[in-house]
């Protein structure tokens, strides 16, 4: 059963935890995120029915034969793990009488998966109150203590050397380079003395217990201190552009020749001709590494503006286009510093630039341009401005629902309700799935723009032009939108509302 399936048995709430628990590594502490904001837009709300549908019988295939299992064994392993950390991360608020169950659905499953499974046991222990004792078994307490042993002594000059060499004993034949670079490493810091032992304690203790005087850091201490974590910052950048003019050695040398000649059009303000359009032929003939390089080594990025309408006319120019990797690539490079640094209106030849490759390559513009903007939260008059332009001018509709979808996952401020205002306006065709993790969203933000009338006009647009996507759980959750509204449209939003016919 496909993803899509096993949603449609949950309600809108739950769907956003389950799209949170699938996000990767990081599910656990987004549903975490996503759950507090629920609790904190509606303090009775529970995870009650969310669990409960978890446990609820589907049938499925399983060996060629049609069995019942709980819901929850259906989703992938590592929606369980993040799952049982979710639950785990917020112990004292669970309904001990619903999380039990869960857990024996997920134990009478075949979990093969070992962390799985010390998830499973842990939460038990925490839900029934047995936590005393150790959950390690008899095995891996003894390899501890053994390993606690050789550690004993860790400060003892010369004790990690004697370490790895024991290790290198014991694994004679199996990687060797790595031990002996590590032995190395522990050579050297022998011989450094007790001076720099010292000095590394020293900074240890610094870094945990600050000392009165840094406590007592005037103003002009700190400013100091800043303008220091600048320079070394000045520094690394200085250091990682070094390393990206190393790495330019292992460029080919038709690569390597094609970089004066193309830095030396960018930086003349002559016109391009059919010259130019054959010296930017490079690009197709460059793998997504050799693109990272010739990029930076162009430094696209301090490219004047003034040069961008003609340097974006050749790229368009170029047959057949771009892969992705490559429009990506010259996107990030050359539009996306320009923008996120914008404290006024874009300039013409900006605009015309940004434009211009967003329309050829709109795929590209929603990954490498308009999604780091909206994730870097730095919407300000400018970016937004520009955004909404690109979004209604250079989009096309699928490629706007795309930007819906990533807005779902950011913080939200002014700058990107006007966004979110402009995609309305452009008439989204919204799935169900879609229209109900938005307007959770909604939820979720509305105390925070409780005053804001960019929020209550974009929410009079939802209720005006999108009456067909509303169903009765989003009508519930639109209400409680509307409750927090302190804006003189609430009467007309709630008017709205109640014209909605379900």
């Amino acid at each position: 059963m496909d993803l899509k399936a096993l949603l449609q048995r949950f309600d809108g709430r739950s769907r956003l935890l389950l799209h949170s628990l699938h996000s990767g590594a990081a599910g656990a502490s987004n549903a975490q995120t996503v759950f507090n904001k629920q609790r904190r837009s509606d303090p009775d709300f529970t995870l009650n029915p969310f669990l409960e549908t978890l446990c609820q019988q589907e049938a499925c295939v399983h060996e060629d034969a049609l069995v019942l299992k709980p819901l929850v064994c259906l989703f992938s392993a590592g929606f369980k793990r993040n799952l049982l950390c979710f639950l785990h991360l917020i112990n004292p608020e669970l309904p001990k009488d619903h999380v039990l169950p869960l857990l024996q659905c997920l134990t009478q499953d075949d979990v093969e998966n070992q962390w799985t499974c010390a998830l499973i046991k842990q939460l038990q222990r925490d839900i029934e109150g047995t936590g005393k004792g150790t959950p390690l078994t008899s095995d891996c307490t003894g390899k501890l203590k053994s390993l606690c042993e050789r550690f004993r002594n860790a400060n003892a000059k010369g004790n990690w050397a004697s370490c790895f060499k024991e290790l290198e004993a014991e694994n004679k034949g199996s990687d060797v380079t790595v031990l002996s670079q590590k032995k190395r490493k522990s050579d050297n810091m022998d011989h450094d003395g007790d001076a720099q032992e010292d000095q590394q304690s020293k900074r240890v203790k610094m870094d945990f217990c600050p000392s009165q005087e840094e406590e007592r850091l005037t103003e002009e201490e700190e400013l100091k201190m800043r303008t220091s974590q600048l320079e070394r910052s000045a520094a690394s950048e200085s250091q990682a552009r070094s390393d990206v003019l190393g790495s330019s050695k292992d460029l080919p040398d038709h690569l390597k020749a094609a970089v004066p000649v193309i830095k030396e059009l960018l930086d003349t303000e002559s016109t391009w001709d059919e010259s130019s359009v054959s010296a930017l032929k490079v690009f197709h003939e460059c793998d997504p590494s050799e693109v990272e390089v010739l990029c930076s080594m162009l430094c696209l990025s301090e490219a004047s503006e003034q040069s961008l309408p003609q340097f974006c006319s050749c790229l368009l120019e170029l047959s057949p286009d771009l892969s992705h990797s490559t429009a990506s690539a010259l996107i990030t490079h050359l539009l996306l510093p320009k923008v996120l640094s914008l404290a006024e209106p874009a300039s013409r030849c900006l605009v015309t630039a940004v434009m211009s490759l967003c329309t050829r390559y709109p795929r590209p513009a929603c990954y490498a341009l308009i999604e780091p903007i909206l994730q870097k939260g730095q919407t300000g008059s400018s970016q937004t401005e520009l955004l909404c332009r690109l979004v209604v001018d250079c989009l096309e509709q699928h490629h706007r629902v795309l930007v819906f979808r990533t807005i779902l996952g950011v913080s939200w401020d002014e700058g990107v309700l006007s966004v979110i205002h402009a995609l309305l306006d452009s008439k989204l065709e919204l799935t169900e799935e879609d229209f109900s993790l938005f307007t959770n969203q909604l939820c979720s933000q509305s105390p925070h723009f409780s005053t804001s009338m960019k929020f209550a006009k974009m929410l009079l647009s939802i209720l005006t032009k999108y009456q067909s996507n509303v169903n009765p759980a989003c009508r519930h959750t639109l209400s409680s939108c509307l409750s927090f509204n302190q804006t003189f449209l609430k009467k007309s939003l709630q008017a709205a509302l109640k014209r909605i016919s379900l």
